[in-house]
């Protein structure tokens, strides 16, 4: 069916229907998805060759604070026109772009993002969603006041061992759950000094683009750009903010939840630079109709994450998966490893077999076997066929906000180690009011 038939057919058969202003704007400008890319270095360039591996998708605009990375999808892309400034490019091309792309560093996702929104455009995100609360809370307001369509970058949300989690769950197959451990082994993290003296910025480099609304510091070598700022507190979220967005997003997702209502993080004294490299990080949630009355979660990171203990054992003295969740239910244990791996179930301290057909017997899941080449771009395919408006994105913003908001809760609480923060969702505010100086960020003019 042709995209202009399938809107007259929606619109007739559901008068309700609300068209996206991103999927309006698609319809009345071109017959290609229009995209525009904002960070094309490192997992930016992963972006931009998944994005445009669909059919129906034109690049049209490339923009990186870094020359090298321009060239480098410039030989891919020789006909784009590429900025390094991603104002002037979303100014410039606004009537020539339907979808904006962002791959950049933490600290910019929400700057760039909310732009794009403004201009109503869709938008897919790379996680996580934004650097602080209060810039996830004003994304999922503009996507939802706008009805945007909107998709944050977690790739495995659409792989198949993870959907299987997520059914398996929701069917009961271990009762309701009353915890949830998950864990990296990962170092996102800095207990070092902060570093002195200057270095020159290299001539591939706009510094005070990359720096955008952080606050103005002078340039260090290996420091910052181009793979360490996830450990720093002014750009990154640390190893939850990275690898724990992808190992909350089942969990969190299979057992409906929401924000949590107390966080407290087990870690060192803050240093006012980089986060530490070793947190356990305790949530408790309100319940919901898949688990107990409340729900306690807890994130270990760091090396030699998880610590040992009797809810992690698995039978035959196997060992733990290198990153994972595990589900704690009334009726057994549910392990989930990451990535492209099954799910184990864990009853009286042996496997037992899960009959996939009695969960899913017509196979919606899609293909068992694992294969990262072919379903690596289904999350970003996804997205684009959301705005060509023949699918659904499963990880739009105002579900994303509430997994990023909670991610973030966490790491507000490694400022405060070892002290029990209370959150009020609704106020989004702390009870703890030195706490609520963390839930904005620097704002500089540049």
């Amino acid at each position: 069916m042709k995209k202009r038939n399938f809107l007259k057919t929606s619109a007739i058969a559901a008068s309700s229907v609300f068209i996206p202003k991103s999927l309006m704007s698609y319809e009345q400008s071109s017959k290609k998805l229009r995209t525009a890319h904002i960070g094309v270095g490192g997992m930016g360039f992963e972006d931009l060759n998944a994005i445009s591996s669909h059919k129906n998708v034109e690049i049209v605009g490339l923009c990186d604070v870094d020359s090298e990375a321009l060239v480098k999808s410039k030989l891919r892309f020789p006909n784009v026109k590429t900025y390094k400034d991603y104002r002037v490019m979303l100014n410039e091309l606004s009537d020539k772009i339907d979808a904006v792309i962002v791959s950049t560093p933490d600290h910019t996702h929400a700057p760039a993002a909310l732009m794009a929104m403004k201009k109503n455009k869709a938008v897919y995100c790379q996680k996580p969603l934004a650097h602080n609360v209060s810039e996830v809370r004003e994304m999922r307001k503009i996507a939802e006041e706008k009805n945007l369509i909107t998709q944050m970058g977690i790739q495995v949300h659409s792989f198949y061992d993870y959907k299987l989690a997520t059914l398996l769950i929701q069917s009961g197959i271990v009762g309701r759950v009353s915890r949830v451990i998950a864990w990296s082994p990962k170092n996102w993290g800095y207990d070092g000094q902060n570093p002195k003296g200057v270095d020159p910025v290299p001539s591939n480099l706009d510094w005070n683009l990359w720096l955008g609304t952080a606050e103005k510091r002078p340039f260090k070598e290996k420091i910052y750009h181009p793979g360490n700022w996830r450990k720093l507190v002014d750009f990154g979220c640390g190893t939850l903010g990275d690898m724990g967005v992808h190992i909350f997003d089942t969990p969190y997702n299979a057992l409906a939840l929401d924000v949590p209502k107390r966080i407290r993080n087990k870690c060192r004294k803050p240093n006012g630079f980089g986060y530490p490299e070793s947190n356990k990080v305790t949530y408790v949630f309100p319940g919901t109709s898949f688990t107990t009355e409340e729900l306690e979660w807890i994130w270990y990171d760091g090396k030699g994450a998880p610590y040992s203990q009797k809810e992690l054992r698995l039978p035959n003295k196997d060992k733990l998966p290198l990153q994972g969740a595990m589900f704690i239910g009334e009726k057994g244990r549910l392990l989930l490893p990451h990535f492209m791996q099954s799910p184990k179930l864990i009853v009286n301290g042996t496997y037992q077999k899960i009959d996939i057909k009695h969960y899913d017997p017509k196979g919606d899941l899609g293909p068992k076997l694992n294969d990262y080449k072919r379903d690596a771009p289904k999350h970003y395919h996804q997205f684009i066929d959301a705005c060509l408006g023949i699918d659904k994105v499963s990880a739009p913003f105002s579900y994303s906000a509430r997994l990023t908001e909670t991610i973030l809760l966490g790491v507000i609480a490694g400022r405060f180690p070892n002290k029990t923060l209370h959150w009020d969702s609704k106020k989004a505010q702390f009870k703890e009011l030195e706490a609520n100086v963390f839930l904005k960020g620097v704002e500089r003019s540049f």
